[in-house]
């Protein structure tokens, strides 16, 4: 079963167990997907839908920050809840010690050296392994940690 009939088949049972926010969280994915399908004219296989479904996640998490400067735990404490929901649905994401390795090989095979200039040259191929798996701030954050030259396995 592909993900969006894992979607539908969530969908109503969320519909069936009155769960609102599952529901409605589900229900706004499924959006962002067929909207993403009608306007690009293509059928998403699942690596489509994930990616879709992590720009739902980043947005959610990038709206926590506004709601915590604004005081509103209310809506910090939904959007937390609808990232939960989402989560389900994408592969587990790589740990910062598993980014922190690739990062090392990758500069190694490439032979990049730890200064500040080389960011472009190492954030590139280092997406290129990880996408899907990781975050891209967790990402530019070891990257950036890598290539200051803090001392960590030299």
């Amino acid at each position: 079963m592909g993900l969006k009939e894992e979607l539908m088949n969530d969908f109503k049972e969320a519909m069936k167990a009155h769960d609102e926010v599952r529901k409605n969280t589900i229900s706004l994915a499924r959006a962002a997907i067929k909207q993403h399908e009608i306007d690009e004219r293509e059928e998403l296989d699942d690596n489509g839908v994930v990616a879709i479904l992590q720009k739902q996640i980043k947005m959610r998490k990038d709206a926590l920050a506004d709601f915590e400067k604004a005081g509103r735990s209310d809506l910090e404490e939904a959007y937390n809840k609808e990232i939960e929901v989402l989560k389900k649905y994408i592969p587990e994401q790589l740990s910062k010690e598993k980014i922190r390795e690739i990062v090392e090989e990758t500069a190694t095979a490439l032979n990049i050296e730890r200064t500040k200039k080389s960011m472009g040259k190492l954030m590139g191929p280092v997406m290129g392994k990880v996408r899907g798996l990781a975050d891209g701030n967790d990402v530019k954050a070891v990257v950036m940690e890598f290539l200051s030259g803090d001392g960590k396995n030299e």
